[in-house]
């Protein structure tokens, strides 16, 4: 891959990671801002505890995400961006363009993800 598309997914990988920063915490935020109101009604606290939990399920998600993209930009100052962890084989741009945090080439993500039993009708990406 030459400089000018590592820059561009660089950029891309940059932007990814300051608005999934920004959305981890709004999630945390959110997920203390929930308080409890002095109602001690049982289906309000079910409910007050599940919002809590939902936050905080939408934050650890986010912050999934924040670490793919950490890995993919260390990826690319170790100079092994856009090939694949499994094969070695490239990894296609328009691959890169829709999740410039992939590791895989879509062949080998299909074939880990049937693995996995995660999807039986994936052949390719």
């Amino acid at each position: 891959m030459n400089a000018e598309r590592l820059k561009h997914f660089r950029r891309l990988l940059l932007d990814q990671l300051r608005q999934k920063t920004e959305q981890v915490r709004s999630d945390q935020a959110a997920a203390l801002d929930f308080q409890d109101d002095g109602v001690k009604d049982s289906v309000d606290l079910s409910v007050l505890d599940l919002n809590k939990e939902i936050a905080l399920r939408l934050g650890e998600r986010s912050s999934q995400v924040v670490a793919d993209v950490d890995q993919a930009l260390l990826r690319m100052k170790e100079g092994s961006y856009g090939i694949c962890a499994r094969c070695s084989k490239p990894i296609d741009e328009r691959r890169l363009e829709a999740l410039p945090t992939a590791r895989y080439d879509a062949v080998c993500q299909a074939a880990i993800e049937s693995a996995n039993g995660e999807d039986d009708d994936i052949h390719t990406l």
